[in-house]
């Protein structure tokens, strides 16, 4: 447990011990919690949910809402009741041994090094608004290629970019707000004969157009909206005041949810109207080019665009972390821990980096880009799904474990245990979804063989470490 939770060392370039930087203010941590809250899946994805589950979406995303506010209490509880770990990683390993958190530590990796290219795909899909015969893999390849260097400096560099890119989703979403509830108090009709009205939502037909099927169908692309809640997890060893701030950013969830997605959404539906909802665009810029505002949407398109370049940054810089504490941890290679002098982990980036470049050769399989996106989005939910499901099984190890440190805790997971299983039926049944629809069912087929491999992976290096001491153990007698 003390290899794992002294993650935060590290050797530099030069070899001088440095160590991850406490450098990230209170309205960092709180503008990487929103942008973590306000994902790509929203932007580029609500469209597609949209047309599944009409106007029941909202429930959807309130019910999603709910459970992961959940996830995120209990992960607060067991960061705040030991100050030794550093992030949600450190706490698997501890209560659910070293296999699970070298489970969890790669495939949290891989989850965020997909979601990355997916995000850099989507900054491509909406270049190609103002370009539309510039290739897809130009914009995709130089946002991957800006944001690597960008997560080479210091972490207060990466506070400061996700800050700026936080507010800017904030206030277009506002914006978005105010523009249709003035539509809809005006009775603004669009050029295609469309009048905006809160009627929209409760039209004939509209609220589960595809029945059950398409209500539960609605689960399985929804949930990727939500991955990087969890982020906030992660910066804790990076925050100078995570008793304060980590709190904060974790209670606020539910305030985010029901103005960023819920208020958004049903904005949206009543002005565009469900069935002129596009499921291969944006809805976020079709309102505007629906109600015949072309440069408005040109705008909201680079809102949307540094939305998905603001995942793809919280991406790289996860994974970078995660991979830097599996080195620290001898999980992964030992040249995976060299940190700048600034102390970013440059070594684990650049793997990382090399990794997602590897993956966007899928552009040159699949030129489609809503298709790329629904199946790397796909993979990386059936992760982000396992990664809340080892934080819930962790808490409930926690309170098994450690009853006294649950006691004296002042950060508590309402309802407790209770709210721990309902949370963990919750992602199964979703998890279980994902068997609904070809394009995410042959994803989740694949997952198994990751996880075995893994698991392959993990008990030869056990093995391995085992005879080496063995074999120094006769040699010393």
């Amino acid at each position: 447990m003390d290899e794992q939770c002294n993650s935060s060392a590290g050797a530099s370039a030069d070899g001088a011990n440095v160590k991850l930087q406490r450098h990230l203010d209170n309205r960092h941590i709180q503008l990487i919690s929103i942008s973590g809250a306000i994902g790509t899946g929203l932007f580029m994805g609500s469209g597609k949910v949209i047309a599944l589950s009409g106007t029941s979406i909202v429930l959807v995303y309130a019910i999603i809402g709910v459970f992961v506010f959940f996830i995120m209490r209990a992960m607060g509880e067991m960061l705040l009741a030991n100050s030794k770990f550093h992030s949600f990683a450190d706490f698997v390993h501890a209560y659910l041994g070293p296999q699970a958190g070298f489970v969890l530590s790669w495939s949290y990796w891989l989850s965020w090094c997909v979601a990355a290219v997916g995000d850099v795909v989507v900054v491509a899909g909406f270049f190609q608004y103002w370009y539309p015969d510039a290739p897809v893999w130009l914009p995709a390849l130089v946002t991957l290629f800006v944001l690597l260097g960008l997560n080479m400096l210091a972490v207060k560099v990466f506070g400061e970019v996700e800050f700026w890119f936080g507010l800017i989703k904030i206030i277009a979403i506002v914006l978005l707000i105010i523009t249709a509830l003035v539509m809809v108090a005006s009775g603004y009709t669009s050029p295609n004969g469309v009048t905006a009205s809160f009627s929209h939502l409760v039209d004939k037909g509209v609220m589960m157009p595809h029945g059950l099927t398409g209500f539960f169908a609605g689960f399985q692309l929804a949930i990727f909206s939500f991955v990087g809640t969890e982020l906030i997890g992660t910066t804790a060893a990076e925050a100078k005041n995570p008793e304060r701030v980590l709190p904060k950013a974790i209670n606020t969830i539910p305030v985010r949810i029901l103005l960023f997605y819920i208020t958004a959404l049903i904005c949206i539906i009543s002005v565009v109207s469900w069935a002129q909802v596009p499921d291969n665009r944006s809805p976020f810029v079709e309102l505007f080019v629906l109600a015949g505002l072309p440069a408005a949407a040109g705008i909201i398109n680079f809102v949307v665009l540094t939305s998905a370049a603001s995942s793809a940054n919280s991406g790289i810089y996860s994974g970078g972390r995660m991979l830097f504490g599996l080195s620290q941890q001898r999980q992964a290679p030992q040249s995976l821990s060299k940190l700048t002098r600034s102390g970013a982990p440059v070594s684990a980036l650049l793997f990382s980096g090399c990794c997602m470049l590897a993956a966007l050769l899928l552009l040159f399989i699949i030129p489609e880009v809503m298709t790329v996106f629904i199946l790397l989005s796909t993979v990386s939910a059936v992760m982000i799904i396992i990664t809340w499901s080892l934080i819930l099984l962790s808490y409930l190890a926690y309170r098994k474990q450690h009853p006294e440190l649950h006691k004296q805790s002042k950060f508590k997971l309402p309802g407790g245990r209770v709210t721990a299983i309902a949370s963990q039926l919750f992602l199964l049944f979703v998890l279980g979804l994902l068997t609904l629809e070809p394009a995410t069912r042959s994803a989740l087929y694949v997952m198994p063989f990751w996880y075995l491999g893994l698991y392959v992976v993990y008990r030869r290096k056990t093995s391995s470490a085992n005879r080496l001491v063995k074999t120094s153990t006769g040699f010393s007698s």
